[in-house]
């Protein structure tokens, strides 16, 4: 399991922040990262690594271990993506036919594991 590194409520402040006007990039790392860290803890497992470049990447959902290379199960979007569908302010389904989400290989899905918290909470 992923070890947390931002607090609950560092990462809430900076979510907060970050779905509001002209965030920092700052802001919006945390909240990428701190919702990185989330998914990781609520699904653990090395199977699909999710990646939200420049600001984090966590393997999660169980299932089939790679160790080296690229692994089996991509998922990457950027980050205004991310906080969307993580927060339940886009669909999981939408953001993937709007091709919001590059998502490779047989497991590589979110779908039934998002939103992890709901925008406003």
């Amino acid at each position: 399991m992923a070890k947390r590194r931002i607090s609950e409520a560092d990462g809430r402040a900076a979510l907060s922040a970050a779905l509001g006007p002209n965030a920092p990039r700052a802001v919006q790392a945390m909240a990428v990262r701190y919702l990185l860290e989330e998914l990781a803890e609520r699904a653990p497992g090395n199977s699909v690594e999710v990646r939200v470049p420049p600001f984090g990447a966590v393997q999660c959902v169980e299932g089939p271990r790679h160790t080296r290379g690229t692994p089996p199960n991509v998922v990457e979007m950027d980050a205004e993506t991310w906080l969307g569908i993580a927060t339940g302010a886009l669909d999981w389904d939408a953001a993937v036919d709007a091709a919001r989400i590059i998502a490779s290989g047989s497991r590589a899905t979110l779908d039934g594991l998002l939103p992890l918290v709901r925008a406003g909470q």
